[in-house]
């Protein structure tokens, strides 16, 4: 994986922040394992209960494991490290493995993660409309949306 075409964008899910990586050669996104793990999992460290699953999956012979690949991606501490990262369908799957209440939100949320970006690539308008409710969410008036919006096209030409 190329991490040159990599675009981070930070993801929140029930109040934690859950780090996804969109990249653009492929058109996917990657998800920190550790990450969804420890949400859905209620561990309070993610990254031990992702050490166990993990071997637990290999030990099964279960292929999502080795379909997870490292990426540098910045910690709380701000420096990056590699951390495990799969796509959408790899993490169904390892979602699947985690005994949780917390499961079934945590796919309800992919889905819309993935369904907005697929929704996106047919109809790029809906990705700008989104920006602009964003935009307007954090309280910016009409003018400076505007003004934005108009500064990125002229820019992105």
């Amino acid at each position: 994986m190329n991490q040159d075409k990599m675009h981070l964008v930070n993801k929140i899910f029930n109040n934690e922040t859950i780090r996804t990586v969109w990249d653009k050669e492929k058109e996917k996104y990657y998800i920190s394992v550790v990450d969804i793990v420890a949400v859905v999992s209620e561990s309070k460290d993610g990254r031990k209960y992702w050490n166990k699953l993990k071997q637990r999956l290999k030990d099964e012979g279960n292929e999502s494991v080795t379909n997870c690949h490292q990426l540098k991606l910045k910690s709380s501490d701000g420096k990056y490290y590699n951390t495990d990262v799969v796509d959408i369908e790899g993490m169904f799957r390892i979602i699947e493995s985690i005994p949780s209440k917390n499961a079934e939100p945590i796919k309800q949320w992919l889905a819309r993660l993935g369904s907005e970006r697929i929704d996106e690539t047919f109809d790029p308008s809906l990705a700008v409309q989104r920006s602009i409710d964003l935009y307007r969410v954090k309280g910016f008036d009409e003018d400076w949306i505007l003004s934005r919006v108009k500064n990125i096209i002229s820019r992105k030409n």
